[in-house]
């Protein structure tokens, strides 16, 4: 497999061990490009940390490894190449637009399938949806219901292809004709759980059309991993696959969740490390399966959500920025109190978090986005769209009359239908009188 410069430094990166997305992110900083981190000594790679750092591995260890890392690169694109496995380093269009702006984003991904529907040249609109492995018939039924629903509003169901909750709703986006991404917490040389093998294959199978041009079978979707293709299944990978579902989603959906339930860990991540929207189906009061959740709803760390149109709802501004290009200005997460830079501001959760420093806090473009309401959505773009729903067409029949690519399409329908300038009767849809 042939990658470009950047990614095959970022790669190399990535495999040395003891050697997270932080201290990449430390070393480019230094260096000012991946393949410069690579020329870098073991003082400077010390004098990269932040100060104050502790533990991790040392620069002389760091300049070791990447000394031997080129064949530890070349041996894990072979493997790629072998498993269809691709590559985006955090440098390129093609990664998540979304992704990009964590603190810790993943330097590498690696995929099978398509990312197109949520990377940068493509903009989609992703909701994680997340809750127990060990779930109740009411958490598959809801799951199924507000997945499916939010698929066939052009949302990207995003979730972690686990048992349970993760599992129905990739089916339910998949059974509409939808796209989902299954974030995985091993490498992509493992399948797991290895029940869901047809599944995961089913998510990065090509779309299907029909003689007219229809979509029969659902558009591409992602297995995604930030690890090494034979890194196996493995507890400690999970919280940190986590951020990723989060990260790529403009809002988490949690339901059915107990107390000590991993989707919690998501939601904790999305609402004050992300800066995401968090909604919370209720569960029965009664039921250990809930308590997670329902506590989240009382203390107002998620919004409680009933309707597949409330999580729509509760998205809409974080969609409309992220149309606009304006998502990292509005959502990175900053302090409750901004009048006084010392005070620090009890979070969702309970904990007490140290306010961080802003340094464009006063910037013209910051506070402007900050302070103005949800940007006007493109008219230019949208105009063709309405003038051809002059009659009720199907997704696939604008397509062809706008010419607009249809996972762009898709993204402006969510939009105009958020608005209120759209509706959808079944698969069609038409211009709201």
């Amino acid at each position: 497999m042939h990658v470009d410069a950047p990614t095959l430094a970022l790669l190399r990166l990535t495999l040395i061990d003891n050697v997270g997305p932080a201290t990449i992110a430390s070393l480019l900083a230094r260096a000012g490009s991946p393949e410069a981190a690579l020329h870098l000594s073991a003082a400077e790679i010390d004098a990269a940390r932040p100060k104050g750092s502790r533990g991790g591995a040392s620069g002389t260890s760091i300049a070791a490894g990447i000394a031997g890392s080129k064949s530890r690169a070349e041996d894990e694109l072979a493997r790629a190449d072998k498993l269809n496995i691709r590559l985006v380093g955090i440098h390129d269009p093609g990664y998540p637009a979304l992704l990009r702006e964590i603190p810790d984003a993943p330097p590498i991904l690696y995929y099978k399938g398509s990312l197109d529907a949520v990377a940068g040249a493509s903009p989609g609109f992703g909701v994680g949806i997340v809750g127990s492995r060990t779930c109740t018939t009411y958490g598959l039924e809801q799951t199924t219901r507000f997945a499916a629903a939010l698929a066939r509003s052009g949302l990207v169901i995003i979730s972690g292809g686990a048992r349970g909750i993760d599992t129905a709703a990739h089916r339910a986006a998949l059974m509409h004709q939808g796209r989902t991404i299954a974030v995985m917490g091993c490498g992509l040389g493992h399948t797991y759980p290895p029940e869901n093998q047809e599944l995961f294959e089913r998510i990065c199978a090509p779309a299907q059309t029909n003689a007219a041009g229809e979509v029969i079978a659902a558009t591409p979707g992602a297995l995604l991993s930030e690890l090494p293709i034979d890194t196996p299944p493995d507890s400690r990978n999970f919280p940190r696959r986590n951020r990723i579902i989060s990260g790529l989603s403009l809002g988490v959906l949690v339901i059915e969740a107990a107390r000590k339930s991993g989707a919690l860990i998501t939601a904790k991540i999305a609402a004050e490390e992300h800066g995401r929207e968090v909604c919370v189906v209720p569960g029965r009061v009664d039921s250990p399966s809930s308590e997670g959740g329902n506590d989240l709803i009382k203390s107002g760390g998620g919004a409680l959500v009933t309707e597949p149109g409330d999580v729509i709802a509760v998205l809409e501004s974080a969609a409309r920025h992220q149309h606009a290009g304006t998502h990292a200005a509005r959502f990175a997460p900053l302090a409750l109190h901004d009048n006084d830079p010392n005070e620090s501001a009890p979070n969702l959760f309970g904990a007490t978090p140290t306010k961080p420093t802003d340094p464009n806090k006063n910037s013209p473009a910051r506070e402007t986005a900050r302070s103005s309401t949800a940007p006007t959505l493109a008219a230019a773009e949208h105009a063709p769209i309405l003038e051809a729903l002059d009659t009720e067409r199907t997704a696939d029949e604008l397509a062809a009359a706008t010419g607009i690519d249809i996972v762009k399409l898709r993204s402006h329908l969510t939009l105009l239908e958020i608005a209120g300038r759209v509706t959808r009767h079944g698969s069609r849809f038409a211009r709201k009188r």
